[in-house]
């Protein structure tokens, strides 16, 4: 079992910066892909960010690209996702995911093994 804990939301206004946190609960978090997803209210849970075991490789939705940027500290069970030039439409519940496939960078909720409980951010003015 893995448990996932998210940190770093919150309120920030348009154009501003966030840097979400996930820690891990496990001796083998080197071994799991790692991936963010959000869901914003009304709406399905969708992908935004995915790592490999190794933090070589990387994938990203094409609505953040460019601007959010996914990494992995592995010696210290830690996933991050920076958030830059933030929008409204960024506001949503996120989520950090773990996925046993190590090497794999999947967008599908489904293919990932654990999830954190979540947490809130808000791009208003």
């Amino acid at each position: 079992q893995v448990q996932l804990v998210e940190s770093g939301g919150g309120l920030v206004p348009p154009g501003g910066s966030l840097r979400l946190s996930c820690a891990a609960s496990t001796r083998i978090f080197y071994m799991y892909a790692m991936g963010w997803f959000r869901q914003a209210p009304g709406k399905e849970r969708e992908f935004v960010a995915a790592i490999s075991y190794s933090g070589l490789t990387t994938n990203y939705a094409d609505s953040v690209k460019g601007r959010f940027t996914i990494s992995r500290d592995n010696a210290r069970n830690m996933v991050y996702l920076q958030m830059n030039t933030l929008k409204p439409e960024d506001t949503a519940v996120y989520y950090c995911a773990a996925d046993l496939n190590a090497g794999s960078l999947r967008v599908g909720p489904d293919a990932y093994d654990y999830w954190g409980q979540g947490a809130q951010v808000t791009i208003s003015s």
